[in-house]
């Protein structure tokens, strides 16, 4: 039975003014125990709303439907109180901006033991004790004394490791890195994948990882969900997506990957022309794929009807929502 399975999830935002907009639609994956599932696609395809809304953090105009069973429970369902016994402890979240979601009035010791005498009912010298050994276990030096200080006075790496040590402080089954990678140099992303990678393999934490960098999905992930303006247009395992992409969004994704090889020195770098639609501009289901404007493979099928998500032909447990036949896409991969 998964940890988490997700079933035809939809998020909609009312507005005061025009129709309702629709950020994420009919969007179902799994969560097995100790796994890494990678979320990816360009801002604005739903990444983020899709994990607000499994722990009920949208903004007051969002609705959501279908379900989310964590552990056979519906997380949607739930009351306040029911959530906030389960966020934080059961299932933590890094988000996307460390120095925006630390309370920079707050020391970091005030911030971090405040989750433990809440959800672990621990006194505040032991809750102090377990933030310095779990501010050790992410690399943060002379952590019994860094633990008073104020965020500013942290780095961006080390305020993101800060983030990471609040999820991991009540040991939760599930951890949810919202692009945890962002705005850091490329050495200090390194560092931080390198960091969950030991968590996921010392203590079998499950990690959904929303990024947009393909890069850093191959580099963590087991499983991987494409997404494009709120819908899931791929998914398969790492392993088998990476070697042959069944859709034009995610071959676009990865052809705009840069190549450091001597081959591709004067090969210009690929680009998806165009760009994505924005909130709202996506029609109802049945009204054509949101990717045929921008799409090479785009016929008039594509333009007038939307493809629903269905197994790759020749490809095992891989999920696809494209008209066009897998071999095509795959020969213009290697073309």
């Amino acid at each position: 039975m998964p940890l988490l399975e997700v079933k035809d999830l939809g998020v909609r935002f009312t507005r005061r003014e025009g129709a309702p907009v629709d950020a994420v639609q009919g969007v179902s994956f799994s969560l097995e125990a100790g796994r890494t599932l990678g979320i990816v696609g360009e801002s604005g395809s739903g990444k983020s709303q899709t994990v607000m809304a499994l722990l009920g953090l949208l903004a007051g105009n969002g609705r959501v439907s279908g379900t989310a069973s964590y552990r056979g429970k519906n997380l949607l369902t739930m009351t306040e109180a029911e959530l906030n016994r389960i966020r934080g402890d059961r299932i933590g979240m890094i988000f996307q901006d460390p120095m925006t979601s630390l309370n920079p009035f707050l020391t970091i010791e005030r911030q971090m033991t405040e989750t433990l005498q809440l959800h672990r009912k621990m006194p505040r010298r032991e809750a102090r004790r377990r933030a310095i050994e779990t501010l050790e276990s992410v690399r943060i030096p002379d952590a019994a004394r860094r633990i008073g200080m104020y965020p500013h006075e942290f780095s961006g790496g080390m305020r993101q490791r800060v983030m990471i040590a609040m999820a991991l402080l009540s040991e939760p089954e599930i951890l949810i890195a919202d692009e945890p990678t962002t705005a850091l140099d490329v050495t200090v992303q390194a560092q931080i994948i390198e960091l969950l990678r030991e968590l996921n393999r010392e203590r079998g934490t499950a990690i959904i990882l929303i990024t947009h960098d393909m890069g850093v999905v191959a580099g963590l992930c087991d499983d991987v969900m494409v997404m494009y303006a709120g819908q899931t247009v791929e998914q398969a395992s790492a392993a088998a997506l990476f070697a042959a992409p069944t859709h034009p969004y995610t071959l676009g994704l990865l052809n705009a990957l840069p190549r450091l090889t001597d081959e591709d020195d004067d090969r210009p770098l690929q680009t998806i022309p165009g760009n994505p639609p924005l909130p709202g501009e996506v029609g109802e289901v049945g009204a054509g794929c949101a990717f045929a404007p921008r799409c090479a493979f785009c016929s008039e099928r594509c333009r007038e009807s939307r493809p629903p998500l269905a197994a790759a032909e020749g490809y095992l447990d891989a999920l696809r929502a494209c008209h066009r036949p897998v071999a095509e896409i795959i020969e213009a991969q290697h073309a």
